[in-house]
């Protein structure tokens, strides 16, 4: 670490901004994190953090404990809307794979663990930054709430899928793309799900309903439909009971159970083409800012965390004057990742979204089809292709980018003691 204690502010405290910011605070950097909303949510949804955000959460330290119980059910998979199963995943064979299994958390819990493992006073909420000058220098941060103390070394643009910040600095880029899809998300209470509900998702025609237990017992719920962009029904349960009442057990009692109040709505969204670089001068952008994908591979969450700890990473060991050559490294590092899981995950958006009874009935025969094995095999670049840049800052063994070519796999040794992953 330098004499002078380097300081950084972060735009946004989701998950990526919060990642970002105690993974600088873990590498002796002074971090200011503002967020736009006056608290932390006490609202949200579910995240379903997959091996390759586990193993970057492990490469900081992060002890998953304050926002994990027990692990997911023995399996997952995927049905048709009269019950039938169309694939079903063992979460053992998962976890022998890459090393743990997925741990579906709450949003908000997740927050609140990254946020408490920050000094006190570091997320500064009610406070958005409004704009960022001098990036190219040192930069000086503008926010609602007045000019932060003195210039930062780094600027952390977390600011999500609609980025101001994003749109300032990158004024010719298309921007977002609508998907095609509305989403409706929700948690359940702790024993509000009837009994028989499984951790799985259910295709129809231009629907999907999901199911998620969560690790602290409650249950997210969430389901999408082709729909025009800014659709919103006024009465949500009759919308959500007109599509999917007559789904399989349990989808309509847990429909006759969800708090209309607390169902959120968004249209589902992505870059409309990537971002040419992550960086500009000291500014560097990450999470949805940098690269909004769609949920389809359920990897939006677990990039923004990927992005946070390399950014860390390439930081570490470098004084305030290598920032931005650490910041050139980090997009060298991120873009082309990122890019590639954000089309992979359109690609299967179309697929899941297709409404024609032939292509259903086709895609169907597809997914019934394919061994496990080589299902496995499709996600080994995403669950396996978390690995730090090399440089200084820590080491992360037995990870690689491919299947080809790399260290193999190393056991861990022993299980985790409050952490099952």
């Amino acid at each position: 670490m330098s004499a002078v204690q380097r300081h950084a502010v972060v735009a946004g405290a989701g998950i990526g901004g919060l990642t970002a910011a105690l993974a600088l605070h873990r590498k002796g950097w002074r971090v200011t994190v503002c967020e736009r909303a006056p608290g932390p949510a006490a609202v949200g949804a579910g995240i379903v953090l997959a091996p390759n955000a586990l193993r970057a959460f492990d490469a900081i330290g992060f002890d998953l404990a304050r926002a994990a119980g027990p692990a997911l059910p023995a399996a997952m998979g995927l049905r048709r809307p009269d019950g039938r199963w169309l694939s079903r995943a063992d979460t053992a064979a998962l976890a022998a794979r890459y090393g743990g299994p997925p741990l579906a958390v709450h949003r908000s819990a997740l927050a609140d663990a990254l946020a408490a493992a920050l000094p006190e006073g570091t997320v500064r909420y009610g406070v958005a930054v409004t704009s960022v000058d001098g990036a190219d220098r040192f930069p000086v941060v503008r926010t609602s709430a007045g000019g932060l103390d003195g210039s930062a070394d780094l600027v952390i643009a977390a600011d999500g899928i609609h980025s101001p910040l994003r749109r300032r600095y990158f004024p010719d880029h298309p921007g977002l793309r609508h998907s095609g899809e509305t989403a409706w998300r929700t948690v359940l209470p702790t024993g509000a799900s009837p009994a028989g509900t499984a951790t799985a998702e259910t295709w129809g025609r231009g629907e999907r309903f999901g199911t998620v237990s969560l690790t602290d017992g409650r249950t997210y719920v969430y389901a999408t439909a082709v729909a025009p962009e800014g659709y919103r029904p006024a009465d949500v349960r009759a919308e959500l009971l007109r599509r999917y009442g007559t789904w399989h057990h349990p989808i309509p009692a847990l429909l006759e159970r969800i708090d209309p109040a607390a169902v959120l709505q968004h249209d589902l969204y992505d870059l409309a083409a990537p971002l040419p670089r992550f960086h500009h001068g000291r500014l560097a952008w990450l999470g949805d800012a940098a690269h909004a994908m769609t949920p389809n591979l359920g990897q939006g969450g677990c990039q923004a965390v990927e992005d946070a700890v390399i950014l860390a990473h390439l930081l570490d060991g470098a004084g305030s004057g290598g920032v931005p050559a650490a910041l050139a490294a980090y997009s060298a590092a991120r873009c082309a990742r990122t890019d590639a899981i954000r089309v992979r995950a359109r690609r299967a958006g179309r697929i899941a979204a297709l409404t024609h009874p032939l292509a259903v009935a086709l895609r169907d025969l597809a997914v019934r089809a394919t061994p496990a094995r080589a299902a496995h095999r499709a996600l080994d670049d995403i669950f396996d292709g978390f690995t730090l840049p090399a440089g200084t800052g820590c080491a992360l063994h037995g990870v690689g980018t491919s299947r080809a070519g790399r260290a193999p796999r190393t056991p861990r040794s022993g299980p985790r003691t409050g952490r099952r992953v």
